[in-house]
């Protein structure tokens, strides 16, 4: 449960730096979602770890989401679906020490809670997606998975 709480204070850092531009009080805005989710402090580098990895690689993970959200612009998503999608895709592509399945289904459920009426199915659908372009890539290079 702290894993997902620490998702949860990303994305609503992630969500604040896409409204305001705003990347230079990072640090103090974990600090304050974290202290409003009751994260414990020794999850609050994963949280971090995924900010930072997120917004790193945004160019890369946007382009990726751009290609699998069929006429859908980044821009006419709403804030927190395409913050989601950014904080899973880069969780699922980047970081391998959490199974691709779990990190989708920890999006999935906080589509849930904090998107809207549709963007569970909506966010299941694109990152399904990616993640099978991911298993085929390493498939195709002769990586085993794990």
């Amino acid at each position: 449960m702290s894993r997902r709480l620490a998702r949860e204070t990303a994305l609503k850092v992630l969500y604040q730096i896409d409204m305001t531009g705003e990347i230079s009080e990072m640090d103090k805005n974990i600090e304050y979602w974290a202290g409003e989710f009751n994260l414990p402090e020794k999850h609050q580098p994963f949280t971090k770890q995924l900010i930072e990895g997120t917004l790193s690689k945004k160019e890369e993970i946007d382009h990726m989401i751009g290609q699998n959200a069929h006429e859908w612009a980044l821009d006419r998503m709403s804030v927190v679906d395409r913050n989601l999608m950014r904080l899973a895709s880069y969780e699922m592509l980047y970081l391998r020490n959490t199974p691709q399945r779990v990190s989708l289904n920890e999006a999935i459920e906080l589509a849930k809670k904090f998107g809207g009426d549709d963007s569970a199915k909506f966010i299941n659908g694109i990152l399904d997606n990616l993640m099978t372009q991911e298993e085929k890539e390493w498939i195709k290079q002769g990586k085993k998975k794990g």
